[in-house]
């Protein structure tokens, strides 16, 4: 895209000067996600985590021998959160005149992606990190391998700059400019560089602003030569660990360096090159958040206080009652089983006078079968049956979420092939939350058995089922079926924890039925008021974590019909 001479670029620049660089540019935040794999697997905790951070540029390593639909739902879901998504590609040996070819390779695929996408799924740039110095030649052989380095950048740039739409960008080393340009001795190769492409990423990586060997220092000439070519400017910082401590803010931590990086702002803004940050990388990023300290909550006085409805004919024949007996109990919120045969008026009035009464009503559906992939459709079809009643009535008439109750493990199946039944229900669950969110505020929940904590996620086997399912929902209800606190807070506790690091919410639920597994799984046999005394101690121990969402009791009949 950047053609212009450099007689352009001054002109720009003045004018810039003359009229003012625009102050309405929104400044970049960005990481890079080299692991291809993940925006598959762990594309809600993704999305996630870049909102809870202000992300809005993804450099995204691509894997070209992966479809072409492997990516579009992640690219179209990050634009609508108003994400850029573009490609980084690169090795230190695509310096090399041999490699030219393989570099190229990406340009090619990302023009054909963008020509049979939609505008919403498509790459917005692709940016080179190639770094020869890390190759032994650097040291024997430097010039020829500039040589070919700046040839290779050349036909990258062209081939971009072909395509109008797409932004070219460079991941660039800070020092570069100490190192003069082939052929042109009073040119550095760090201005060659960045007279090539519309963005550049400077790797400032220290873990300091200030200083001669602080970040401000290091990057001074890059910031004055962006600014007279007309290029954006990135900072960027690391937070992988490296024996060098200074080069890193993995010692320090993500508060320390958030610190940092809010002053850049201030030290940066007489340069109009400056265009935001980019932090390195994604994967390092969210470990170093997960090892935060955890801050102390202030306490939600909105928590929850649910429980079930499973027989749907309840809601017209037993509406009265099922809105006193919440009223009486503080329920807020409640799950309701539909019944797709029922006309939707069997729910409109059912709705309203709970939402009156100031309760969340949640549409509720679910079966074991309903994990395996010959089941999906009937999951889709509840989805599509409460967003087209959603649409039919009135606001207050609305279910504010879809939940679901599937538990496979009751199944034969479950003990005979564990793992491709988890990897048929990861399939389908990711089907429902697409589906749910797709033109919608409807929040997709699920139930979920506290023991899956100890269950590995197939393909991800560090990975616990059940923090994998957390970071698919808006919200979890772990099932922790004890009839004691201490037993529902074991349960639960190291789950809160990592819910808190990734920003998910748990409900915790327990039982009220009569159970064959035991007593101690149930509060059927020591009733209601024992129930609440434990419950407030439940609470009690688990306000510090603001992962905590609240409580929910299963299920109203037995609750209700239960012993006082």
């Amino acid at each position: 895209m950047k053609a212009a001479p450099i007689y352009l670029s001054v002109l720009c620049l003045s004018l810039g000067f003359l009229f003012g660089f625009s102050p309405a540019e929104k400044k970049s935040k960005a990481t890079w996600i080299w692991q291809s794999e993940i925006v598959g697997q762990e594309k809600q905790h993704i999305l996630t985590f870049c909102e809870q951070n202000e992300i809005n540029l993804i450099y995204l390593r691509i894997d070209m021998n992966k479809p072409y639909d492997y990516y579009r739902s992640f690219i179209r879901e990050a634009t609508a959160q108003g994400i850029d998504v573009h490609a980084v590609a690169g090795h230190p040996a695509w310096a090399f005149a041999s490699n030219q070819k393989r570099m190229m390779n990406i340009v090619g695929w990302i023009k054909k992606y963008n020509a049979e996408v939609e505008g919403a799924e498509q790459i917005r740039g692709i940016q080179l990190d190639i770094e020869p110095y890390l190759l032994p030649q650097w040291e024997t052989e430097r010039e020829r391998v500039i040589r070919e380095w700046q040839a290779n950048v050349k036909a990258f740039t062209d081939a971009v700059r072909n395509e109008t739409d797409l932004e070219s960008s460079v991941a660039l080393a800070f020092w570069l400019d100490d190192i003069p340009a082939p052929d042109n001795p009073d040119m550095s190769l760090s201005k060659w560089m960045i007279g090539q492409f519309d963005t550049i990423c400077i790797m400032a990586y220290r873990d300091k602003l200030s200083g001669s060997n602080g970040t401000l220092s290091l990057i001074e000439q890059e910031m004055n030569e962006a600014d007279e070519l007309g290029s954006r400017m990135l900072v960027a910082v690391n937070l992988k660990k490296d024996k060098n401590d200074p080069v890193s803010f993995a010692e320090e931590g993500v508060v320390e360096m958030n610190r940092q990086l809010e002053l850049l702002p201030e030290h940066l803004e007489q340069h109009p090159s400056y265009s935001g940050i980019a932090i390195h990388d994604y994967r390092y990023w969210k470990e170093a958040a997960a090892n935060m300290p955890e801050a102390v909550p202030e306490p939600d006085r909105n928590r929850y206080k649910g429980t079930y409805i499973w027989r749907a004919e309840t809601v017209r024949s037993e509406k009265d009652e099922i809105l006193a007996f919440a009223e009486q109990n503080g329920v807020n919120l409640l799950y309701v089983r539909i019944d797709m045969q029922q006309p939707i008026s069997m729910y409109q009035d059912f709705v309203k006078d709970a939402h009156a009464a100031g309760i969340e009503v949640h549409a509720m559906g679910g079966h074991p079968i309903w994990a395996l992939s010959e089941s999906r459709g009937k999951i889709l079809k509840l989805v599509n049956w409460v967003k087209a009643y959603n649409q039919e009535v009135s606001q207050e008439e609305q279910f504010q979420g879809v939940h679901l109750d599937i538990e496979p493990y009751v199944m034969p199946v479950w003990r005979e092939n564990k793992e491709a039944v988890l990897r048929q229900w990861m399939d389908n669950i990711e089907a429902f939350v697409e589906e749910t969110k797709q033109g919608t505020n409807l929040e997709a929940s699920v139930d979920l058995a506290a023991w899956l904590e100890n269950t590995p996620t197939p393909g991800q086997p560090h990975k616990p089922f059940a923090h994998w399912m957390m970071e698919q929902m808006d919200h979890t209800t772990l099932m922790a079926f004890r009839d004691r606190a201490e037993g529902i807070i074991k349960l639960v506790e190291s789950q809160m924890k990592y819910a808190q690091s990734i920003n998910k919410k748990l409900v915790v639920a327990v039982e009220t039925k009569e159970s064959h597994e035991g007593d101690a799984i149930t509060f059927h046999e020591e009733g209601r008021e024992e129930m609440n005394r434990q419950l407030g101690l439940v609470a009690k121990s688990l306000e510090r974590f603001s992962s905590y969402m609240g409580q929910a009791i299963h299920a109203y009949e037995y609750w209700r019909h239960g012993k006082e």
